[in-house]
């Protein structure tokens, strides 16, 4: 049975819709500023959709355009601002930043309480933790695409391919928060198609076009694919074979229309969690998979 696919344009636009009734019951707007420094096409793209989405909700959402001949410390001084800003709940930073830049450096003087990108220091430490955090956009939308599954994550067999900071760790922080048994493949891994065969979950996040295929998946397993890459003759395609994986899996995600909406959404979501901690002194939750 071919397998169920995984709407991200729909769980999407549902959270979407809970959180402009949420915003629209407060007494302000919570604020998001983007900062985007250079003319890389794509990320202008990305951020004019954010802009669109975040007033969709009810967000104050403005970007601040630098070009990329910009000087480190004036892309630092505009954070530092926004940092003091009352009216900024949230502060992003579209990365890549353009070369010569040390992103390190401007992620880390972003105030963890406005980090919605969740990509500070503290807010990957307190991840790690366990604790309460802003979590990055892409792995909590992985993790709602899943909870969409229904799959019960309690003791399954979870591999992440890629170990990155915005994607693969941060989704094996959640996996086992999540009761998940969690195995993160890499480059290095030996035999790491073996290491999918046994898993229950694949999560590929690795922008290898198509790089798993389907004789690695398990029958019945769940793949959520976050990989987005374009190939010469112009087509969209994921990290994941999808025409040969969908035959194998219980539910996967399609790429275009999979885990990329949902990264903007979660990203509106923890604009308003920044909001209501900071005007209000409300904790945030960590998030996890229902099941």
């Amino acid at each position: 049975m071919p397998a169920e696919l995984i709407d991200g344009r729909a769980v999407a636009e549902r959270l979407r819709a809970a959180l402009a009734l949420r915003i629209a019951e407060l007494s302000y707007k919570p604020g998001l500023a983007v900062v985007l420094v250079g003319d890389d096409a794509a990320s202008a793209v990305y951020v004019r959709n954010k802009d669109r989405a975040a007033a969709s909700v009810g967000i104050a959402a403005r970007t601040i355009r630098l070009p990329a001949s910009t000087p480190q410390s004036e892309l630092m001084a505009v954070v530092a601002g926004l940092n003091a800003d009352p009216d900024v709940d949230g502060i992003l930073v579209q990365l890549p930043l353009p070369t010569g830049f040390d992103t390190q450096a401007v992620i880390q003087s972003i105030d963890p309480a406005k980090d919605v990108d969740g990509l500070t220091p503290t807010n990957a430490g307190l991840l790690a933790a366990g604790q309460p955090a802003l979590v990055a956009c892409t792995p909590s939308g992985v993790m709602k695409l899943l909870a969409e599954t229904g799959v019960d994550l309690r003791g399954k067999r979870a591999v992440v391919l890629g170990r990155s900071v915005l994607v693969g760790k941060p989704v094996a922080a959640l996996l086992t928060a999540a009761d998940a048994t969690v195995t993160i493949a890499h480059s290095r891994t030996a035999d790491i198609e073996a290491e999918c065969r046994r898993a229950d979950v694949v999560v590929a996040a690795v922008g290898r076009p198509e790089m798993v295929r389907g004789s690695w998946i398990a029958e019945g397993a769940v793949v959520i694919d976050v990989g987005i890459n374009r190939l010469a003759d112009g087509r969209l395609v994921g990290d994941v074979a999808f025409d040969e994986c969908v035959g194998h899996a219980r539910a996967i995600t399609p790429v275009p229309g999979g885990v990329g909406p949902m990264t903007i959404a979660c990203l509106l979501e923890n604009t308003l969690s920044a909001a209501i901690s900071r005007r209000s002194g409300f904790s945030r939750t960590l998030p996890k998979a229902s099941g």
